[in-house]
């Protein structure tokens, strides 16, 4: 990433304030990776509490994960919530993997990838139909103990606004530059502090759009009353 020696040392910034505001975390694990990428695919669309709420909704109603591949698209979004486009979306990708991944096995698991090495599983998880960066970071550093920091577009809108990383950078370079700087014992603790803080920042962002939207037409509709007020003294005063 270009000038990634000046944006190291505000990572490395980051970092600490990150581990002094909050809590400690405690590392997510995944015995089978497919539980990892249906998690995934939640979270790299909807926030943190949105998809811990889903994934609880879907062990209730679906029998297994087979169940969930073979399920509706319609099923899957209640569970999600709300019906959204990134919703929809998002139940459209989880049935496209789990088709994949059960074409492939004959099965709705991917336990196999933990006996291969993690730069051939990475290579697996990339071809398959469905997946994206997000989704397969989130897999290998949850499920096959690889070294990787996901990044959700908020993310990613919170590194830049922040001037944390160079404003034309991508997910891979930036997601590389990341995965340099932090350690793999702590990738996952640094995943999920970022991840916390861009959410709370994007709230942030997207209350102050609001307060400013609102005030813009507060104002507006009082400029119009003034000219309408205006003109019909005009009016008056010609007759």
């Amino acid at each position: 990433m270009k000038n990634s020696k000046d944006y190291s040392k505000k990572i490395q910034k980051l970092q600490s304030s990150l581990g002094r505001k909050y809590p400690k975390v405690q590392k997510v694990s995944y015995d089978d990776p497919t539980d990892a990428i249906v998690y995934g695919i939640i979270c790299s669309r909807l926030d943190d509490k949105t998809t811990e709420s889903a994934i609880k909704k879907f062990s209730d109603y679906f029998i297994d994960l087979n169940d969930l591949r073979v399920s509706r698209i319609e099923e899957i979004v209640e569970m999600l919530g709300a019906d959204t486009l990134a919703a929809r979306e998002v139940a459209s990708t989880i049935t496209t993997v789990l088709r994949a991944i059960f074409n492939e096995y004959h099965k709705v698991s991917l336990e196999g990838l933990k006996k291969t090495g993690k730069r051939p599983a990475r290579q697996i998880l990339e071809k398959m139909e469905g997946t994206n960066r997000f989704v397969v970071d989130y897999c290998m550093l949850t499920s096959l103990q690889g070294h990787a920091v996901p990044l959700t577009e908020g993310m990613i809108a919170y590194l830049k606004d922040k001037g944390l990383v160079y404003t034309d950078a991508n997910e891979q370079e930036i997601g590389g530059f990341l995965a340099k700087l932090i350690s793999a014992k702590k990738g996952y603790e640094f995943y999920a502090l970022l991840r916390r803080e861009s959410e709370a920042h994007g709230s942030e962002k997207k209350k102050k759009i609001k307060a400013a939207s609102a005030k813009k037409k507060t104002t507006k509709r009082a400029t119009k009353k003034t000219t309408k007020k205006k003109v019909t003294k005009t009016k008056k005063r010609k007759k």
